[in-house]
């Protein structure tokens, strides 16, 4: 049986006083949340504070890129071990907005992800097709792609140390949502394509789906037989939306 998992991704949001209380909110509501894992996936500069209101609850927490440099002159960046040093236990790697806006590509992103599981960090690996991929009907040779990428790179048995987003590009911010039924196919895909190299694997990924969940649709599609979680966005930034999909969850 996998443990869903709801990460919250807050994206360039936040400041310490909305945190503070976003968290508070996240923290009084928690205890209603039954067998789902939750962590939140924050901006740098607030990781110490996350780090100082989350110790000792349920809610883990991680980070929302890393660099694959380990020390050095890279300025700008940060390493797996700095984010170690604040406690993270996740990382979110290739996002869709990092690869389009900052053209981080299969190659770069997979070496993300295996340095972040190579550190101990677990990495969340977004993967997924644009709004012209899907009309040319190439999701799931899209969605290969970016998954055989990471196995090339680390070895399909690198993947059981994360997790999978499935981010359908063209539902991400835009208010829309695949079908429950739409988001059940690919991430079906996505296992079937990873169990072509080891089926042990496959069984015991977990694939969050990461397409504007919100609070009025996170049931429908968490009791999807392949849809294990969600990486989610905007709602994240409102404690009782975000309590509202984690019960969802379990």
């Amino acid at each position: 049986m996998r443990q869903p998992l709801i990460a919250g991704n807050w994206k360039m949001n936040g400041s310490r006083t909305d945190n503070r209380v976003l968290l508070d909110g996240i923290k009084a509501g928690i205890g209603d949340v039954k067998s789902a894992e939750v962590a939140v996936c924050v901006p740098f500069v607030y990781l110490a504070d996350v780090q100082l209101q989350l110790e000792g609850t349920p809610v883990a927490w991680g980070a929302q890129n890393l660099s694959t440099e380990a020390k050095g002159a890279f300025t700008g960046e940060i390493s797996a071990a700095m984010l170690l040093d604040f406690g993270c236990k996740y990382v979110i790697v290739g996002h869709s907005e990092r690869r389009s806006l900052y053209g981080e590509d299969d190659q770069l992103v997979a070496g993300k992800f295996e340095v972040a599981r190579q550190a101990g960090l677990r990495p969340i690996l977004c993967i997924g097709e644009t709004l012209e991929e899907r009309e040319q009907g190439i999701t799931e040779q899209v969605v290969a792609r970016q998954i055989d990428a990471v196995i090339q790179h680390a070895g399909v048995a690198a993947l059981a140390d994360g997790v999978i987003a499935y981010e359908p590009v063209w539902a991400i911010g835009t208010g829309k949502t695949a079908s429950p039924e739409q988001a059940q196919e690919v991430h079906a895909f996505i296992r079937g394509q990873v169990a072509k190299h080891d089926a042990g694997v496959a069984d015991g990924l977990r694939i969050q789906y990461g397409g504007s969940m919100n609070a009025a649709n996170a049931a429908e599609l968490l009791a999807k037989p392949d849809i294990d979680g969600g990486l989610i966005g905007g709602a994240s930034l409102k404690a009782e939306d975000f309590l509202t999909i984690c019960k969802a969850a379990g």
